[in-house]
């Protein structure tokens, strides 16, 4: 084999993983604002969530699958479990950088990363996601157009230790006053946005947990007049706040892990 045949058969290999590997992770930069930090100078852990879940809204719009292009079609991507962990919540006015790719398509599913940084390079928060394409009008699942998929690519997964989609509902739950579903909660799909039911949830947690592991999984989506009935269970460092309706229909599992400077109850 010639040596200019050898380079041209490499450099097709080359284009090839280029086009199987994707488009590199998706970015913006960042500034903490004081509307995002709580009584200790730190970002609160649903603007966390906030901030990844609209890097993955700017990728969609960027790659020409955003959400005027989604509703022609009456199609949306559904959140159906969020792994968040974190090493650092970072200050206010502090610069970072966040980030996120599709690590796999399959059927009517796919799979995120995303990624919190500093400018210095320093990891914050890292996330894994799993979503829902959902035909919004039938409200099911339908598969993932090829082209569509093409269009955000694939990367290869962060390290991270993945736990089971299905957060455990422990057996001893405490009630909690219910309250309705209001129009603040409400989001373009005319649902309760995945990240409110995070916010609902931190009302029931200790004021200065410091939490360094989230996990949700969205069951039921909740519409504008629901009434949320929310159990709380606490023990060996693991918090998890049931929120559903008086059916006992679950709308989110939501668990979280961290540490308290010093003992507080529920």
């Amino acid at each position: 084999m010639g040596c200019t045949q050898r380079i041209k058969q490499i450099s097709k290999r080359v284009l090839y993983i280029k086009e199987k590997r994707g488009k590199q992770m998706y970015t913006f930069n960042g500034r903490i604002r004081y509307s995002e930090i709580d009584h200790r100078d730190q970002l609160t852990l649903p603007a966390l969530i906030n901030y990844f879940q609209d890097c993955s809204t700017f990728h969609s719009e960027d790659v020409g699958m955003g959400h005027k292009e989604l509703m022609a079609k009456n199609r949306a991507w559904i959140l159906s479990y969020w792994q968040v962990e974190i090493t650092r919540y970072p200050k206010l006015c502090e610069r970072v950088q966040v980030g996120t790719f599709a690590t796999d398509f399959q059927k009517f599913l796919g799979y995120r990363n995303f990624l919190m940084k500093t400018e210095e390079g320093e990891e914050l928060a890292k996330a894994y996601a799993v979503w829902v394409y959902m035909d919004m009008m039938k409200g099911r699942p339908v598969r993932l157009p090829k082209e569509e998929a093409d269009a955000y690519g694939i990367e290869p997964a962060l390290d991270m230790k993945i736990e089971s989609r299905k957060v455990a509902v422990p057996e001893r739950l405490e009630e909690r006053e219910s309250f309705p579903v209001r129009k603040h909660h409400i989001d373009t799909n005319e649902h309760v946005n995945n990240c409110q039911y995070v916010q609902m949830a931190m009302d029931y947690l200790p004021r200065d947990l410091e939490i360094r592991r989230l996990r949700v999984e969205y069951k039921k989506s909740a519409v504008l007049g629901d009434i949320i009935y929310p159990k709380v269970a606490a023990e060996d460092g693991v918090w998890t706040v049931v929120l559903e309706n008086e059916e006992n229909q679950v709308y989110a599992v939501i668990e979280v892990r961290g540490s308290l400077p010093q003992e507080e109850a529920l």
